[in-house]
């Protein structure tokens, strides 16, 4: 069951799904949006065991400082012992995550409804 936002901003909706904690990154993910994003998604990677979806599916853009939230949640999320999925479909940032090696520490889910439906964390090591 959705429940109401507990976040909203121009970069980031921040929701809660089926006992998730969804971070939705929104528009041109670059170094004014990571300023923006960067307390919410520590707020949401704090505490014990966090279960966490980073949804891209409505990103414009995606650079470095992109790349950056995604270590941080990784690792942030996999220091709590917490389960974090990615949901990514576009093919620029594919390339660039795989480029990168990060979807070898998240593999990419092509939807929500299939992130939501992994049963245990994504989340590895290089």
């Amino acid at each position: 069951m959705q429940q109401k936002p507990t976040a909203d901003t121009p970069h980031l909706q921040v929701r809660q799904d089926r006992g998730y904690t969804v971070l939705e990154f929104r528009g041109e993910i670059d170094i004014v949006a990571a300023t923006e994003i960067g307390p919410l998604l520590d707020d949401a990677t704090a505490g014990h065991a966090p279960r966490i979806v980073i949804d891209l599916t409505r990103i414009e853009f995606f650079d470095c400082s992109g790349l950056r939230l995604l270590y941080r949640a990784h690792g942030r999320v996999l220091g709590h012992g917490g389960r974090l999925h990615l949901v990514c479909a576009h093919p620029l940032t594919l390339r660039i995550l795989r480029t990168t090696g990060l979807t070898r520490l998240l593999p990419p889910a092509t939807t929500l409804d299939a992130a939501l439906a992994r049963p245990e964390a994504t989340s590895g090591t290089l």
